[in-house]
């Protein structure tokens, strides 16, 4: 995917702490709680079908459980995510798949390989919409990357 290690393990370790904290919350009944009953129900609905439609594929169980939006996995994707941008089983459960799902979403969303973090931000921005994160996912992405 041409996305260096640096802002994988930086995404990771920001989302999830490496794996060690990937939700407590039933994902299909808060992605759809979001979609019926949220101030956003037009953003959510999307990622609400797409759970269900990984439930019925057998990637995801319908006991599976995540972060309080949804999220899902290693670095917290939303169920429409999962579905446009996983990669093999789609089970972000996985941390190989997790990493190279990440990687196939950065790259879909503009980033180039060999280019700068500073050239790659809005890849970055694609992941998350908050500039902190994004300055923050630079740095460390840069200075795992240097070493």
């Amino acid at each position: 995917y041409g996305v260096p290690p640096g802002v994988l393990l930086a995404i990771w370790g920001m989302e999830t702490g490496f794996g060690a904290s990937m939700g407590n919350q039933n994902t299909v009944s808060a992605i759809v709680t979001l979609a019926y009953d949220c101030r956003r129900p037009d953003y959510f609905r999307p990622h609400a079908i797409a759970a269900l439609k990984l439930v019925d594929s057998g990637a995801l169980s319908a006991s599976s459980v995540g972060a309080m939006h949804g999220e899902i996995g290693h670095t917290q994707f939303l169920p429409g995510n999962v579905m446009k941008f996983g990669v093999g089983s789609r089970n972000l459960r996985d941390r190989n798949t997790a990493l190279a799902s990440t990687a196939n979403y950065l790259k879909a969303h503009g980033w180039h390989a060999g280019a700068s973090y500073e050239a790659n931000m809005g890849a970055i921005a694609g992941w998350n919409s908050a500039s902190v994160y994004q300055q923050a996912i630079a740095r460390i992405g840069e200075a795992i990357d240097a070493d």
